[in-house]
């Protein structure tokens, strides 16, 4: 598009967003990243618009350059050149506002040669009373071994060897031992399930790799009040997406609740004459309640009021790109949290994890910081055993110094007898 048809492209995009619902702060920096291009293109005689005029642009003006508009940036000054330009691109390919709908997976279809055994499998493991998350988990390693097979020439489950299984892992490196892991744990399920109903002759779970994973082998990571502050801070309240992630991030920090747990909360869940929030833990199925504390209740009140899309789902949190439907039952707010971490440039320690749910171990941290006893804390993080709470006593330091055995003290005793 000629330079000179942008202004109707950006006015069509900037009614787009106020549509969206964009608050008053974020269209007035979309409209100066606007006006601040169309400058750009008058001083340097730019005729046509493309993806590498503004590449361009955003280097001469951030110093930056990027090979596309796919690039992950970790710089709000970057982004701010860089998300305008983005729908202005997508408005000169499609001629119309189209602010990125969410891409729907497509479902699965099983190939003909293992339809019986697959259905079969996911018959047994929803028997089983299997979580929703966990057979979804189980069945889409199932689905990536059976597609790799299938295009592989296995054409039935009794032609599937222990060199077809080592190949398909060898498509796995590079990632974690304890993903691969989980591999595993799936493939022996499935395999063991097959040898039972008779579609293999062969034990192929008794011979795949072993991972050692030993369980609780690492220290919870637990953030620093500052780290925190900066977090939260990072977030643009303006938004209606911002307030939604800050709710979310604040309930997780302030009350300790799974990612799991804060997806499925109803509006329903706040009981706003008692100040509590009222749900069914998803992975154990108790019931919890915990107090809604006043800044968790302000940041709600300030999403629903102002930021949540209208939508007939009864999740209080909900995407916020089309369709406006209930987060996915796997979607941990992993790339959400990431984007907010770069953003308020936090330098975490290296080959630490500091997802969503070490937000969750901060609070044990916090709370034996203060010398909370221990079942306190497992009533709050709505653990069914004390034990289950145990894990987080390797954070306190201090706390474990006080149990060091003393040697001198113990060559004394020994030296008395």
């Amino acid at each position: 598009m000629k330079n000179q048809d942008i202004h109707g492209a950006i006015l069509s995009i900037m009614e787009g967003l106020k549509h969206e619902g964009k608050s008053p702060k974020t269209l007035k920096t979309y409209e100066t990243s606007f006006n601040s291009f169309k400058c750009y293109l008058a001083e340097n005689e730019v005729v046509t618009v493309d993806e590498k005029a503004c590449l361009e642009y955003i280097h001469i003006k951030t110093g930056q350059r990027y090979s596309n508009f796919a690039c992950v940036t970790s710089s709000s000054r970057v982004d701010y050149r860089m998300r305008p330009l983005s729908l202005l691109l997508q408005f000169l390919e499609n001629g119309y506002f189209c602010n990125k709908v969410r891409r729907i997976i497509p479902k699965f279809i099983c190939p003909p040669c293992f339809v019986t055994e697959y259905e079969a499998f996911c018959e047994e493991l929803v028997y089983r009373g299997y979580k929703k998350a966990t057979i979804e988990s189980n069945t889409q390693k199932v689905q990536l071994l059976i597609t790799y097979l299938a295009e592989h020439g296995v054409a039935a489950s009794e032609d599937i060897t222990i060199q077809h299984i080592e190949d398909y892992l060898k498509t796995l490196e590079g990632y974690a031992v304890k993903y691969i892991g989980t591999f595993l744990y799936v493939f022996r399920n499935y395999f063991s399930f097959l040898l039972g109903r008779g579609c293999i002759d062969q034990d192929l779970a008794a011979i795949l790799p072993k991972v050692r994973t030993p369980r609780n082998a690492s220290i919870p990571y637990v953030w620093s009040k500052e780290d925190l502050r900066k977090l939260l801070d990072a977030i643009d309240r303006e938004d209606p997406k911002g307030k939604r992630d800050y709710a979310i991030l604040l309930i997780a920090i302030r009350l300790g609740l799974r990612i799991s747990d804060i997806r499925s909360l109803k509006q329903a869940s706040i009981d706003w004459n008692r100040n509590t929030i009222n749900l069914k833990m998803v992975k154990t199925g108790q019931p919890i309640e915990l107090p809604l504390l006043k800044d968790i209740g302000w940041a709600i009140i300030d999403y629903l009021r102002n930021g949540r899309p209208s939508s007939n789902s009864e999740c209080l949190f909900i995407r916020h790109k089309a369709p406006f439907n209930a987060f996915g039952d796997r979607n941990a707010f992993s790339r959400e949290l990431h984007r907010y971490i770069l953003k308020a440039g936090l330098n975490l320690p290296d080959g630490q994890r500091h997802g969503m749910h070490s937000l969750r171990s901060t609070l044990a941290g916090n709370m034996l910081d203060v010398k909370s006893p221990l079942p306190i804390i497992s009533e709050a993080l709505g653990h069914q055993s004390v034990n289950t709470t145990g894990i987080y006593l390797k954070i306190d330091v201090e706390g474990l110094r006080k149990c060091a055995i003393d040697p001198e003290e113990v060559l004394s005793c020994e030296n008395t007898l």
